[in-house]
């Protein structure tokens, strides 16, 4: 089988809660997506999406995303795409970094190699664990008692792992921690992200001020260093998310003993090629793991699921669904959430045909 043409599409993703703010005072009222479809010689399509969180979260716009892809997909043509390994390597070769920009191809070509193969993504990528996945509900940055709200309103829908959006000013930041707290059941999970907004005397102080609740501390400052401080002072749970981009700093954190969760975004690392590697080798090493991605729509949503599907339960700490956020559906046969869980499709590959009826005409194409 042989790349013969790639199609790129934008679309926007307006937000069913018109606003997503987290640390820095950043916020997005409409996302921007990226997808990417991968035709074939043998009539086989693949598809895949990339959404950065603006241009303020990570290194990764949205623009930046369509301009690299437009050099990077041409240099694919005549390739094979039922080998995401070695296409993997094939880009890294042609473009030095920009992870962001490789993960919708590389997603792509695993959506064509379970199409090709009659299996679905997740049993390509080690098997499928439990009929669904638990999901966790980011909560947007407002005030305590309006996030406290917003906890008690996703319970009601099933939700019982809470992402709370902090990394703002620290007494604030502890007021509304303990206010969320104060709403939580049995049975769930609190996790106070900061997004690396935190100093790390604020953080400090705010691991200090919680002590005596069961919350976890997720990314609370900007560097490494900073956090494996604080990871130092506090017994809460901790996890990182920004600090691991990769294999390197992912082995110096288990040799740290940095984390007890760590966070893998599909987007971040390149791929599904890069963040099924980087979820085996947490699994072996016992740590648990959110499993995700920076942004995105259906077929992100879709990418998660089976990405998630296939990693053990037990180290399986949280996944997000991130199309039930959005007003926007633009492809068939996603995963939807019921009871704050979510099922990746039975389907070959990643299970969903794309709707282009909502996605109009690609802005770029290029074939042989």
């Amino acid at each position: 089988m042989k790349i013969t043409a790639i199609n790129l599409y934008q679309i926007d993703l307006p937000l069913h809660e018109g606003r997503y703010a987290w640390s820095g005072g950043n916020s997005v009222d409409v996302f921007d997506s990226t997808v990417v479809e991968i035709e074939t010689d043998a009539g086989i399509t693949g598809v895949g999406e990339v959404c950065p969180l603006g241009p303020a979260y990570l290194p990764a716009y949205a623009e930046g995303a369509r301009a690299g892809l437009e050099v990077l997909a041409p240099q694919l043509l005549g390739q094979d795409p039922t080998r995401p390994m070695q296409i993997s390597h094939f880009m890294d070769q042609a473009m030095r970094g920009h992870h962001y920009v490789k993960s919708p191809l590389d997603v792509a070509c695993w959506d064509l190699l379970g199409k090709a193969s009659g299996q679905p993504v997740c049993h390509l990528l080690g098997g499928r664990y439990g009929d669904d996945v638990a999901l966790y509900r980011a909560i947007s940055q407002q005030s305590p008692a309006e996030m406290a709200e917003r906890c008690q309103h996703y319970q009601a829908e099933g939700y019982t792992k809470f992402q709370l959006k902090v990394g703002g000013d620290p007494d604030t930041d502890i007021e509304r921690i303990h206010a969320c707290a104060d709403v939580m059941r049995t049975g769930d999970t609190l996790v106070a992200d900061a997004n690396t907004g935190w100093t790390q005397h604020g953080a400090m102080r705010v691991v200090s001020a919680v002590a005596d609740l069961d919350v976890y501390i997720e990314q609370p400052c900007p560097t490494y260093e900073s956090c494996l401080q604080v990871r130092q002072s506090t017994a809460r749970p901790f996890v990182l998310d920004e600090s691991i981009e990769g294999l390197p700093p992912l082995l110096r954190a288990l040799a740290d003993g940095a984390m007890d969760v760590v966070n893998i975004k599909i987007a971040k690392v390149g791929g599904l090629t890069r963040a099924h590697r980087l979820r085996d080798l947490c699994a072996e090493a016992g740590i648990a793991m959110t499993l995700e991605d920076t942004w995105g729509g259906d077929v992100v949503t879709a990418a998660i699921a089976h990405l998630a599907h296939s990693t053990p339960e037990a180290m399986r700490f949280s996944v997000t669904d991130f199309n039930s956020y959005v007003t926007q559906d633009f492809a068939a046969g996603a995963p939807r959430r019921t009871a704050g869980r979510l099922a990746a499709s039975t389907a070959p590959g990643l299970g969903v045909e794309l709707d282009h009826s909502a996605l109009g005409a690609p802005f770029w194409r290029t074939a042989t």
